[in-house]
């Protein structure tokens, strides 16, 4: 067999998951598989193409070493608490070693119902497969920590939606391990601290071994949580990404990003921007995700009280200072990934990012275009190539005497140059490949795929990929693979 695994998620009591064979498919084909992400995993990217292969990424058939399962867990949906969500329509594989040491689990999306489903079928439409498959590798290549895409296979089935009858396809997503804060939400609101302090353990040797070796092992964990989010979030800010769903479910404690349904890279800017078509109240906007970053890691922090004391008082005062630290850690992440983008100096005034990002709001500037022709204006070109973008040139001359005029404001142009990619995922074009994939057309998602594992490179073939929307392709809203 060509996959080795390691198995030690199942290797937890049972009430941690449910045993789950996939679903069969009638009649599946391979849209892509990822060959460098194979490599790396140590699998045959022969085998994978091969028709055995195939058949285990469409679930029809289980590996030798498999084993199958779908995970429990919990989690506030929008701020409301759900003590029982669970893989509703994924299955675990298994987990593997790669060849940097690292454990990852390899998991499908899509394969059927399972004892967590609570309504639907439990499959997936090909749709929700090309986006993730898209998004998912183009974070990844923009250095962003991110779950991974392995393959997107069609299976010869429709799936019913609200649209009708449309094509199912399954996702093969690689991820560090797929433990959530609301993993650790589903023990605690079972008072099962035998559950809490075993998962915690888990996690520490999976993720976070040098906390073993603190005098306190679970501050340790919820410490090294905190960092690892606060940066994740800075990073996706700095790029105009916005997640759409920061649910507790949707948080993995590994750092990683993870679940690209109503996600979205902004075009033009504004704090309070919205795609998701579920946020009716701009819950999980771009400018809102850092407070609610702190917000799910409090919902954390609360599961490991009856870990961290045996004094309640102790626990809180012991939690509430690891939290504290999130603003800061995060604040300074921020900055520094802004002042990159800017091309400004440690010691630059913080007021000319805010003017900026002011700036960028007040005439509904084009995020990633902005930071990609500043970078160019400090590469010598012609000014004309940003001031084009504005309505009121005045406000914007200002803001460059300002940006020109902070002390050595200009950096080493690699490092502005590596802070801003020149291709995103644009969400027009994201939903250009999903519609032609359910035409029988996968060129358009192949190819932005090819071009968005460089985004930093300058390739005039992809030129195209670059430019805003025309008015008739702009998206407004994202939705849920469900």
């Amino acid at each position: 067999m060509n996959i080795q695994f390691d198995n030690t998620y199942v290797s937890l009591p049972e009430r941690f998951y449910a045993n789950q064979v996939p679903a069969l498919v009638p009649e599946p084909e391979l849209i892509l598989a990822n060959r460098a992400l194979a490599s790396q995993l140590s699998i045959d990217s022969e085998w994978l193409e091969s028709a055995e292969g195939i058949a285990t990424l469409a679930g029809n058939s289980v590996p030798e070493g498999a084993q199958p399962i779908s995970q429990a867990y919990a989690g506030h949906q929008f701020g409301g608490f759900v003590p029982q969500l669970g893989d509703g329509r994924a299955i675990l594989l298994g987990e593997v070693i790669g060849t940097d040491g690292k454990r990852y689990d390899l998991q499908l999306k899509g394969s059927g119902r399972t004892p967590f489903s609570r309504s639907g079928d439990g499959k997936s439409a090909l749709g929700p497969v090309i986006r993730e498959y898209i998004l998912s590798e183009a974070m990844a290549a923009l250095g962003v920590p991110t779950t991974r895409a392995l393959a997107a296979v069609t299976t010869g089935e429709t799936v019913m939606r609200e649209e009708g009858a449309i094509a199912g396809g399954i996702f093969t997503r690689v991820a560090s391990s797929h433990i959530r804060v609301g993993t650790f939400q589903y023990y605690h609101t079972r008072n099962d601290v035998e559950g809490l302090k075993l998962l915690a353990e888990h996690v520490v040797a999976r993720h976070y071994p040098a906390a073993q070796e603190a005098d306190n092992p679970y501050l340790a964990l919820l410490e090294s949580v905190v960092s690892a989010q606060a940066s994740l979030i800075a990073h996706w800010m700095s790029l105009g990404f916005i997640h759409g769903v920061m649910n507790t479910d949707n948080m993995t404690v590994s750092g990683e990003t993870i679940d690209y349904g109503p996600c979205a890279f902004m075009e033009a800017f504004h704090p309070q921007c919205v795609f998701s078509s579920i946020d009716q109240g701009a819950r999980y906007a771009w400018g809102n995700q850092p407070e609610i970053g702190l917000w799910n890691l409090t919902r954390l922090a609360e599961t490991l009280l009856p870990l961290v004391s045996e004094d309640s008082d102790k626990a809180i005062e012991q939690a509430e200072a690891v939290l504290s630290t999130y603003a800061e850690r995060f604040g300074e992440a921020y900055s520094k990934r802004l002042r990159a983008k800017l091309g400004l100096s440690p010691d630059a005034p913080f007021e000319v990012i805010t003017d900026c990002l002011n700036l960028l709001a007040e005439q509904k500037i084009d995020f990633t275009l902005f930071f990609r022709k500043l970078t160019q204006v400090a590469n010598g070109e012609d000014p004309a190539i940003l001031t084009s973008m504005f309505t009121d040139t005045t406000a914007l001359d200002e803001w460059l005497n300002k940006w020109r005029g902070a002390t050595n404001a200009i950096l080493d142009l690699t490092a502005m140059q590596s802070a801003n990619p020149i291709l995103i995922p644009r969400n027009h074009r994201v939903e250009q490949a999903i519609q032609s994939a359910y035409q029988g057309d996968h060129a358009p998602f192949k190819r932005l795929v090819d071009a968005l594992a460089a985004p930093y490179e300058e390739r005039p073939e992809y030129a195209d990929l670059e430019m805003q929307p025309e008015p008739d392709e702009v998206v407004h809203r994202t939705f849920c693979g469900t």
